[in-house]
């Protein structure tokens, strides 16, 4: 299928994710009850902020070590110290950004809108490539190799340094998908993808197909109706990842042996987060249901952040952190959910689901405000 009909349909899909998230936020959508004042049970201090432009693009930041990359929506590319906030680089490419951004600490991977896919370090341009489609997932830096995950469901690899292109995987799958970044990450040596509603594991040398295991099934009697993409951000821990199909299921997948361990109906369409015992995600009405990691048995649920549009959850050891559109941000307890903090943000929606990086957790907004925050 070439470049112009994804293009069509991509954003026919977009509209259609458009169309759900009105269904949940528009008129209809009940009024969230106003909070209380919060008494503090968990400090969370903002350490440091600094500006990146404003981001219109599935943004995904990138923590390595001490080094916290990302991007905004005209082409501006930064890597920051994770401790003070500060530039260690940054270089405007002067092109707009569809998917970003990847990195190992070093290089920078991401891709353009006219379907570049372009590969950074230390501020300078090591290389480009032309892509064949689409791309809204970050690429992923790791091993020497440079991944990408392209609208056409094809899997990519690329080397690192000459930008040779090493291989292509593609799948079949339903003909529409969504605008919005999914699955990309490493498990020991194989590479773990979404391809529709399915966990693929590949061989990162070969692209082979080593197992696949699947989240959710397309139903339905047209594309719209069976428009099946897992969404990021996906959870690892040790050798379970789990992920959630757009608007469907969650479930938890041992990428060890490719296996199914579990899933479970729930409705929402950001990506979820977890530590070795919980696995935390929230609803398109605002509910931030728990369930056990290992079997997908239901821990706790909690409606007080109901019919607020939130971001995805980031858990952390002192609570789950996560933001609502109108700039607050929220730390719940993990034994029940209960509001341990919230305060307010400089700026709306975060853009990109909180991320830990060394001693802190960094949160971009759609306006571009970057903020490096602590739990003590």
């Amino acid at each position: 299928m070439n470049t112009t009909l994804w293009s069509v349909l991509s954003k026919l899909a977009l509209l259609s994710l458009l169309a759900g998230l009105m269904a949940c936020s528009g008129s209809s959508r009940p009024k969230p009850d106003d909070i209380p004042s919060v008494p503090v049970l968990q400090d969370v201090r903002i350490r440091w902020t600094a500006q990146i432009g404003a981001v219109d693009f599935p943004l995904v930041v990138s923590a390595r070590a001490d080094r916290v990359a990302l991007a905004n929506s005209q082409g501006l590319v930064a890597m920051l110290s994770a401790q003070t906030g500060q530039d260690i680089w940054r270089l405007n490419l002067n092109q707009s950004i569809a998917a970003g951004v990847g990195s190992d600490g070093q290089q920078v991977a991401l891709v353009t809108r006219d379907n570049q896919l372009v590969v950074l370090q230390e501020g300078k341009v090591l290389w480009r490539q032309v892509l064949s489609a689409q791309s809204f997932t970050a690429p992923l830096v790791a091993g020497g190799r440079v991944f990408v995950l392209t609208a056409d469901r094809s899997v990519l690899a690329f080397d690192a340094v000459s930008g040779t292109k090493l291989w292509t995987q593609q799948r079949p799958g339903e003909p529409l998908v969504l605008k919005q970044a999914g699955v990309l990450l490493p498990f020991k040596n194989t590479l773990v993808v979404g391809l529709s509603g399915r966990l693929t594991g590949l061989d990162p040398n070969t692209g082979s197909i080593r197992w696949e295991s699947a989240i959710a099934t397309p139903r339905g009697t047209n594309d719209m109706e069976r428009l099946v993409d897992l969404v990021g951000p996906a959870d690892r821990i040790g050798e379970v990842v789990c992920a959630r199909a757009f608007q469907s299921q969650i479930g938890c997948v041992n990428a060890e042996r490719g296996q199914s361990m579990w899933t479970r109906a729930s409705i929402g369409e950001r990506g979820v987060s977890g530590n070795d015992t919980q696995l935390i995600a929230a609803m398109s009405n605002g509910v931030v249901q728990a369930w056990k990691r290992s079997n997908g048995e239901r821990l706790w649920d909690t409606e007080r952040l109901k019919y607020r549009e939130l971001s995805a959850p980031l858990v952390t050891p002192r609570g789950v952190l996560l933001a609502d559109s109108g700039g607050w941000l929220y730390l719940l307890s993990l034994a029940d959910g209960a509001l341990l903090n919230r305060i307010k943000l400089d700026g709306n929606e975060l853009a990109s689901a909180p991320v830990p990086a060394g001693a802190h957790y960094v949160l971009v907004t759609r306006e571009g405000r970057v903020m490096g925050l602590q739990i003590p």
